[in-house]
């Protein structure tokens, strides 16, 4: 069997590149826990979002009484890295397209 397409790169790493979600919005919720404080979370996702610190107080807010809330939308890479950033002070995060 030829995995090798019309493009002449394996058919596997075609499919790859085309599922990887490159230029698909996806988003970063972070979810409320008792380890931290308003004050630890507000300077984290400063410093993860680059946001203003009543953006970011807004949204520790929202973490608090809903359990969770959507704290950044982007591509998968930029998800990661605000993910990465977040996660730093062990803060629970998820990515979902």
């Amino acid at each position: 069997m030829n995995n090798i397409n019309n493009d002449d790169k394996p058919l596997f790493e075609k499919e790859v590149e085309e599922n990887t979600g490159i230029g698909f919005e996806s988003r970063v919720v972070l979810f409320n826990d008792d380890q931290h404080s308003f004050d630890e979370v507000i300077n984290q996702l400063i410093k993860a979002v680059s946001c203003s610190y009543e953006q970011a107080r807004s949204f520790a807010f929202e973490v608090h009484v809903k359990g969770k809330a959507i704290v950044f939308s982007g591509n998968m890479v930029s998800c990661l890295k605000v993910s990465s950033i977040l996660e730093e002070i062990a803060l629970n995060t998820q990515i979902v397209s």
